[in-house]
């Protein structure tokens, strides 16, 4: 947005609380890669020159590419200033920071959608022999103790986490939710290239039948590896990772319940997978890249036990640690202006907020499928400050 904000020569500064990249450098596991290959880490005016496109980058290489981006593009950031309120002015907005105040027209809130570590309630029961941590909070498995882990979430981090910890020698105990299977490669090529070209990501938030759903689903079960290999619960149970279901309670006596469901929520993943791979078939056989690539094919269905636990006694010993990888929500307790619905999150038709001026980037499926991806700024932050700018002259003294 400073990018695009600066080609229309619209003066404004980049409040930051810490420094560039500053969740990348304290709020990510330690072997994290980008789940995205190198060459979709496009943006206004700067992308990748490697020699590895289809690599994933590392989270040292990721906190260096958007540094190195803020330097290519002279953004004005004011680093270590932390916004402690945004309110209404007479002429535009009042915005309180820790470092002084400033008066503006327009306010882009690009604070990011995770923010906050969701624990469910039932964390209030864990037996207080049992250590938990966030994925905020986790960063490997040096800092576990010795023993079983239950890693609650299996979307994108969770299994991701659970892979790391199994392999490190502690027995991991998977707990499974929602989520979205998906092959790393398809048809000799990564899924995330089918998705660009067949104009998946590009999709937007006033093309699909119901936006609220679209922004509520979990992001695919992908993993940056340097094999290319994909990650799933069969990949997972193949190295001996137990397999539950989704964390329903747990009672006095510490004992963990788990939904029956399991089956039933795998078989269902399965589906939509199988659903994304047959638009991709769809669209390989209408442009011509069937005989370019490799023959469709589909991966077994998700294994599992026919009666899986649905109970686990958490106070016994055998399980030391949980990690709590169920997703994350926005902070927003510095935004004083009526903007929320019910649920706490900034109402807003494509970024563009219910109150004049104000513009919203980086949630899900803000403006397009890929709004939360390195590679989905840039087109938003194109159409929102196209709005901004007009705005401006519409409303100017």
């Amino acid at each position: 947005m400073s990018r695009c904000l600066s080609e229309r020569s619209i003066d404004h500064v980049v409040l930051e609380r810490s420094e560039v990249a500053h969740t990348w450098r304290t709020e990510r596991w330690d072997s994290l890669r980008l789940l995205t290959p190198n060459w979709q880490s496009r943006r206004p005016g700067f992308g990748y020159r490697g020699p590895d496109p289809d690599g994933y980058r590392t989270l040292p290489e990721v906190i260096d590419f958007i540094t190195a981006y803020a330097q290519a593009i002279s953004a004005p950031v004011r680093p270590h200033t932390r916004v402690t309120s945004v309110r209404r002015a007479e002429a535009g907005y009042l915005v309180r920071t820790d470092q002084g105040d400033w008066s503006c027209r327009t306010v882009v809130i690009a604070s990011g959608a995770f923010n906050i570590a969701c624990v469910p309630g039932v964390a209030d029961h864990v037996p207080r022999s049992v250590t938990t941590f966030t994925t905020q909070q986790y960063r490997n498995p040096d800092q576990l103790p010795a023993g079983g882990v239950l890693v609650v979430g299996a979307s994108s981090s969770g299994t991701q986490i659970a892979n790391e910890i199994h392999r490190s020698g502690r027995p991991v105990t998977l707990s499974v939710g929602e989520h979205i299977r998906a092959p790393r490669m398809y048809r000799g090529k990564d899924l995330e290239w089918w998705m660009d070209a067949a104009g998946i990501l590009d999709e937007r938030y006033d093309q699909v039948d119901d936006i609220g759903r679209a922004r509520r689903v979990p992001s695919l079960q992908l993993a940056g590896t340097p094999d290319r290999s994909t990650l799933d619960l069969n990949a997972l149970t193949g190295i001996g990772v137990r397999l539950v279901g989704r964390l329903a309670g747990i009672t006095g006596s510490g004992k963990a319940q788990f939904a029956g469901s399991l089956r039933n929520i795998c078989a269902l993943s399965d589906l939509k997978m199988n659903r994304l791979l047959n638009l991709i078939d769809e669209w390989a056989q209408t442009n011509g890249f069937d005989r370019m690539v490799e023959p469709s094919h589909r991966l077994p269905p998700t294994a599992v036990e026919e009666a899986p636990p649905l109970a686990l006694d958490i106070a016994n010993g055998e399980i030391r640690t949980i990690i709590w990888a169920t997703g994350y929500r926005p902070d927003y307790s510095w935004l004083e202006l009526p903007v929320f619905d019910r649920k706490g999150m900034v109402r807003h038709d494509g970024g563009v907020v219910s109150f004049q001026g104000v513009y919203l980037m980086g949630v899900p499926f803000a403006r397009r499928r890929k709004s939360t991806l390195i590679d989905g700024a840039g087109d938003d932050a194109r159409d929102l400050s196209d709005h901004l700018a007009l705005y401006l002259r519409q409303n100017s003294a």
